[in-house]
């Protein structure tokens, strides 16, 4: 395994707390309270050509989101990847037409891997911890706590880093994410009740120093969701007028905010789409907190939504998303349940694409939106599907037959 250099580009760790950018790629060096309040990679971003950055001749086999290393911390050659990214841009006729905008499309993450958008950010952050691992640093065992998919994901990445890692998932955790973290050589604890249980019982059972690959403990999870704003655009030859991103912990709308924003600042794009953070109405604290004007989520008392990768109470990415959201121009919405399952039936029944339960958030939410006469009607609409069908197929099958199909 070799080490790995950062990108010409790439300046250092940016802390959300003072602004200081500590010039190193390693966040275990830096102060564990500014860690605590959240890091970001930052660029020389005056020394990045656009035209560069989404130049043809980048694209190869493989490489996936990883040709965009121009704005990414490590270079495509030293990453740990499985070709995440380079996902379909579907376009949807008739969700255009029920919407009244001029195109929707679905940027179906499902695709990926693992069948998970945040295949992206593990694989940055499993590079980054590679780096460390090369360099002699005992990295092991790399933990996270998961509603399921980015403990599946976590132990795929680690697979393929020759690294141990240890996933916590609550019991309801789907058994598609269970099995697959075992098959891809990952270990387990499943900890009975929801996600705060099985992020609580890292530190009560596991009984050894280890690194927290968890959103927002490490910088590149997020960092690797703004490569679908770049993918985007490279699809589209410019910005969309809004994107629906199914949001649970806030990782990925923060991520794909940066992405743009970066976008923005580097002349490839003239000003950012406007961004929906789409929520179960049964656990939507930053869809809440969006609503009454609040800079931080305040933690869901009673979460109650059987889309358990949307079930985060207390999301730690909560700021971030809120952010995301509000310098957008955009808005947050919680969506019930059975209106979340019934969007993701019909983008199947209808467009052939196979949505994963939280997925059908970003059409329900949508579909609200357009009831609410958010749209003006001139839109470009791109709805991101964050997993696959298969993740969760028992429950949307219980939703039809629920309905005595």
């Amino acid at each position: 395994m070799e080490t790995t250099e950062t990108t010409p580009a790439f300046r250092g760790l940016k802390s959300r707390a003072s602004g200081r950018v500590h010039e190193t790629a390693d966040p275990t060096t830096i102060d564990a309270d500014e860690r605590a309040r959240g890091l970001d990679p930052v660029y020389d971003y005056e020394a990045v050509d656009p035209d560069a950055l989404f130049d043809e001749s980048g694209v190869g086999v493989g490489r996936g989101h990883w040709r965009f290393d121009a704005l990414l911390p490590f270079s495509a050659e030293t990453a740990i990847t499985a070709g995440e990214g380079a996902t379909p841009l579907v376009p949807t006729d008739r969700l255009a037409d029920e919407l009244d905008v001029d195109a929707v499309y679905v940027k179906d993450e499902g695709r990926n891997p693992t069948g998970t958008v945040l295949d992206r950010g593990l694989s940055v952050a499993l590079t980054a911890v590679a780096g460390r691992a090369a360099e002699g640093a005992d990295v092991e065992p790399l933990v996270c706590a998961s509603p399921g998919n980015a403990g599946q994901s976590m132990a795929a990445y680690a697979g393929r880093a020759d690294l141990r890692s240890y996933a916590f998932v609550p019991s309801r955790c789907a058994f598609s994410n269970k099995s697959m973290t075992n098959v891809h050589g990952g270990e387990m604890r499943v900890v009975g009740g929801r996600f705060p249980d099985a992020a609580a019982a890292v530190d009560e059972q596991l009984e050894t120093e280890y690194t927290d690959v968890g959103e927002f403990v490490t910088p590149y999870r997020h960092e690797g969701a703004k490569t679908v704003a770049f993918e985007l655009v490279a699809d589209l030859g410019a910005a969309p007028d809004v994107v629906v991103v199914p949001t649970g912990s806030g990782e990925v709308i923060a991520g794909i905010h940066k992405g743009f924003v970066e976008l923005d600042r580097i002349g490839a794009v003239d000003g950012t789409p406007r961004l929906i953070a789409a929520q179960a109405a049964g656990c939507a604290p930053i869809a809440a907190a969006v609503e009454r004007g609040l800079a931080e989520p305040e933690p869901w008392e009673t979460p109650d939504t059987i889309c358990g990768e949307l079930e985060i109470p207390d999301p730690a990415g909560g700021a971030a998303a809120v952010e995301a959201v509000e310098e957008s121009g955009g808005t947050a919405v919680g969506v019930d349940d059975d209106d979340i399952l019934a969007s993701a039936v019909a983008v199947a029944q209808n467009e052939v694409v196979e949505t994963g339960a939280a997925g059908g958030a970003a059409p329900a939410g949508a579909w609200k939106l357009a009831e609410e006469e958010f749209f003006d009607g001139d839109e470009t609409v791109v709805l991101l599907n964050g997993d696959a069908g298969l993740k969760t197929p028992d429950i949307l099958r219980s939703h039809l037959m629920g309905q005595g199909i």
